[in-house]
């Protein structure tokens, strides 16, 4: 397998700056450029805009530093999978989905986060329960969420994956990370809107409350409830969040 010299990255990457980490040479197969682009897609933010996010063979291909044969092999892989489609004389196309499969998404996150809820009041030691309070150590009556919405966003989202991995339910690892790209962009685009900041903040500390106590019914309805809350807001305004 011929391997490329690193070059400077095409301008037509710049609508899609994803953070890819380089393959090493012996190990550039059609799996590693799949978990490569798989994880690089997964960390992108592509529901802050209304315009699509588009990939370029070539350049994927010059920023991984292998051939295209593995990247055209990795992107059917993920194209299969349902993260990307290839779109006739346009390229490669991130794919987004509609209003309706992302309130389905977030209702099946809520089932998921719910069951992890009940996992940590059985498993998780008290000092790893408590630490989930330093996700939001910075924020309170002196320094509101809506004051700083893009560092509370960035916390808000940590946290619930944090909540997911405290679970220690490699199956619930799995099953969220698919759905992480559509149900964490959807998060970042709600919790600029005050009246979900408002309520945010006092509801993920109740679930940390009900986590402490180990009261499981509690937090797993408080889990459920509050993912349901952003499903329920999806529902209602998911037309209005790109204007």
């Amino acid at each position: 397998m011929s391997l490329r010299k690193p070059t400077k990255a095409l301008p037509n990457m710049a609508e899609a700056d994803i953070a890819i980490v380089r393959i090493a040479p012996e190990s550039s197969f059609k799996n590693k450029a799949y978990d490569a682009l798989k994880e690089a897609i997964l960390k992108m933010d592509i529901y802050s805009t209304p315009e699509p996010v588009m990939l370029d063979e070539r350049a994927l291909s010059e920023r991984l530093g292998v051939s295209r044969t593995p990247i055209r092999e990795a992107i059917a892989m993920l194209e299969q999978d349902g993260f990307v489609k290839t779109v006739p004389r346009r390229g490669i196309m991130v794919v987004r989905r509609t209003k309706s499969e992302i309130v389905d998404m977030i209702r099946a996150w809520a089932a998921l986060e719910s069951m992890a809820a009940r996992l940590i009041t059985t498993t998780a030691r008290k000092k790893d329960i408590t630490a989930l309070r330093d996700f939001f150590k910075d924020f309170g009556k002196d320094r509101l969420p809506e004051d700083h919405v893009e560092e509370y966003s960035r916390a808000n989202i940590a946290f619930h994956q944090a909540l997911i991995s405290l679970s220690e339910s490699p199956v619930l690892v799995d099953l969220t990370n698919d759905l992480l790209l559509h149900v964490r962009g959807y998060r970042q685009l709600t919790i600029g809107r005050k009246d979900r900041t408002a309520t945010s903040l006092p509801e993920h500390l109740a679930m940390i409350e009900a986590l402490e106590a180990r009261d499981t019914e509690l937090a797993e309805k408080r889990a459920r409830d509050h993912t349901l809350g952003l499903a329920a807001y999806v529902e209602a305004h998911g037309q209005e969040l790109f204007t």
